[in-house]
């Protein structure tokens, strides 16, 4: 996920929650193009445009009990509860908690649209042309006969799941015609839970690769870890000790013991895919990030 703040002066901070790039690499296999196309799907759905609200007005108390009725209808894997609501500017600023943190949302006076991110242009112009200048120079992806499929999540971020929920469908279906696998982005926004989840499915496309599809399906409808590692089949002592080699090598624990690391000084680092995150600009945000190749005619 992603922190955006106000520029100074603002009453209110915005953090985006969600943490999702995805990149596919360069194939020649036409067949491959129904997975492209059914994650640009999820991607129309992230990044799609939003008219002008219309229609009566609603009170602040209607508009935050909507909104969070929505959000645990349709996107939360964990239950979400409303803090409180605020009016900022020509819209409503719904303040919800989920597993113990605070987050804000915005939603238009008439309760029908809801914003799960707001960007400071100016922040986030400052913010690219920094990472322009620090960025390391491109590399050629180099051309393979399987489509590779990597999401970047985070794996108790709302926005996370409803991505993997999107995908998945898709790589069971093409099986082993794709090199399909889910890593993690670079820091964690919900706290030790969500650092002991992404170390675990980490180790299980590590140790059991073939039955990490059926572990994320049952993980994505209950959140039961300890549950679907026995659902799945999956030898819970094996990713045991891959945890904790795991969790020796990347310093997991030890940078979320150690609050002065700390991205901003408020989330925890997640190095295991850090390179990666670096290779391909990995920044949280609520879209997904397509690199799509060209497929030739089949005909």
């Amino acid at each position: 996920m992603e922190k955006q703040e106000h520029k100074e002066g603002h009453k209110h901070k915005v953090h985006k929650m969600k943490g999702v790039s995805l990149k596919i690499k360069k194939t020649t296999v036409w067949q491959a193009a129904s997975a492209v196309l059914a994650i640009l799907l999820v991607a129309s759905f992230l990044t799609g445009r939003c008219e002008s609200p219309t229609g009566a007005l609603v009170s602040a108390g209607e508009a935050g009990e909507k909104t969070v009725e929505f959000i645990n209808d349709f996107m939360a894997n964990s239950d979400v509860e409303l803090k409180e609501v605020e009016e900022e500017s020509s819209m409503y600023v719904v303040n919800f908690e989920v597993e113990g943190q605070t987050y804000p949302s915005y939603v238009s006076k008439d309760g029908k649209l809801l914003f799960l991110q707001v960007i400071d242009m100016d922040k986030a112009r400052e913010e690219a042309e920094s990472q322009e200048s620090n960025a390391a120079p491109a590399t050629e992806v180099p051309k393979s006969e399987k489509p590779e499929v990597e999401v970047f999540v985070m794996s108790h971020c709302p926005y996370g799941t409803q991505i993997e929920k999107g995908i998945l469908p898709v790589a069971e279906l093409l099986g082993d015609k794709i090199d399909f696998s889910v890593k993690f982005v670079y820091y964690a926004m919900h706290g030790k839970t969500e650092i002991d989840e992404q170390l675990n499915q980490y180790c299980i496309q590590e140790e059991e690769p073939g039955k990490y599809l059926d572990y994320l399906a049952c993980f994505l409808k209950e959140g039961d870890g300890e549950g679907c590692l026995s659902e799945a089949g999956i030898d819970a002592a094996k990713v045991g000790s891959c945890v904790e080699a795991a969790d020796s090598e990347f310093s997991v624990t030890k940078n979320f013991e150690d609050q002065s690391t700390w991205l901003n000084g408020r989330f925890p680092l997640f190095d295991v895919h850090k390179e990666l995150n670096t290779k391909y600009g990995v920044i949280t945000c609520s879209r997904a990030i397509l690199t799509a190749p060209v497929f030739p005619t089949p005909f």
